[in-house]
């Protein structure tokens, strides 16, 4: 199966306690699709500017992500700027939109039947737009934020009326919601549409929840983290690129998928940008799988 994501593609400058880089390679569509490209063909939506490197064109070429649907328009590439004293928090301190400003995402011919489609964060409005092109999507997936939880919320409820699957992390399910308990929250979400929950809780790990379902995915023990910046997005990719190769969604294609997607998280946060998403092989992705599934005291067959 394939993935088609619809997300951002930025240019960030970031600094840690651990360095900082400038106008390295970032947004939700590149970390997704990165860490989905291991598992399953991938495509990728956005819109960069004139100033857009080759390299990294040449980067998602190597990689087989195909990016037919990134287009390349007059003006300068979104850029985020951001710092972390605390690695659980980052801090924006510039933001630029550019030419993500007038984003309006269009699917080529060859992506409205592809059957997972991942609606990075983005507007609400145009998560929509993508929804009436995805003729073909089976699975619909969705991220979003704080930002548009409080600035479009109708619009966003719309969309979660749409999609299967919602990634979200503990303070914006708490606020979608107005729910302090998790579990109730989660409840509350499937009332609005969404068929699983999907609740990324950083170093604590991931929690789903669904029909009759309820999965605790533990964080990879990783004993340094460089860079947060994207470990959602990776996770998400890396999930739903796991749920791509096992043939479409299901109670244990999501279970495996929730590994997957933490040990793609954890090797993003290593470094910073997608420094170590582009080197890492399957050999090692599936070691750091086999020793999730050890620590949960499971094998491969009883997912």
């Amino acid at each position: 199966m394939s993935l088609v994501i619809v997300g951002s593609v930025a240019l960030d400058s970031v600094k840690t306690p651990f360095g900082e880089v400038d106008e390295a390679l970032g947004g939700s569509a590149m970390y997704a699709s990165m860490a989905a490209k291991n598992f399953c063909r991938t495509r990728i939506v956005g819109v960069v500017g004139e100033d857009f490197p080759q390299q990294h064109l040449d980067l998602l070429a190597s990689h087989g992500i195909d990016a037919q649907g990134l287009a390349r328009v007059p003006g300068r590439t979104f850029r985020w700027t951001g710092a972390y004293s605390d690695l659980n928090v980052a801090e924006t301190l510039d933001t630029q939109l550019n030419v993500f400003a007038s984003f309006k995402p269009e699917l080529p011919d060859s992506y409205r039947k592809v059957p997972i489609v991942f609606l990075g964060n983005i507007d609400p409005s145009l998560q929509m737009r993508v929804l009436g092109q995805a003729t073909g999507a089976q699975t619909i997936a969705l991220d979003t934020m704080n930002f548009w939880i409080s600035g479009a919320r109708e619009k966003l409820l719309e969309v979660i009326r749409k999609v299967h699957i919602l990634f979200i992390n503990e303070d914006e399910l708490r606020q979608l919601t107005g729910e302090r308990n998790l579990f109730a929250a989660a409840a509350r979400v499937r009332e609005m549409g969404a068929r699983w929950i999907v609740v990324k809780q950083g170093e604590y790990g991931a929690m789903a929840v669904g029909p009759d379902f309820l999965f605790f995915a533990p964080p990879y023990p990783l004993g340094k983290v460089v860079d947060p910046t994207g470990a959602g997005d990776s996770f998400a990719g890396g999930c739903l690129g796991a749920i791509a190769e096992a043939g479409g969604l299901s109670p244990s294609g999501l279970r495996r998928g929730m590994l997957y997607g933490t040990v793609m998280a954890s090797f993003n946060i290593e470094n910073f940008s997608l420094d170590r998403l582009a080197t890492v092989d399957r050999t090692a992705i599936d070691a750091r799988y086999a020793e999730l599934l050890s620590i949960l005291r499971l094998d491969s067959g009883s997912l």
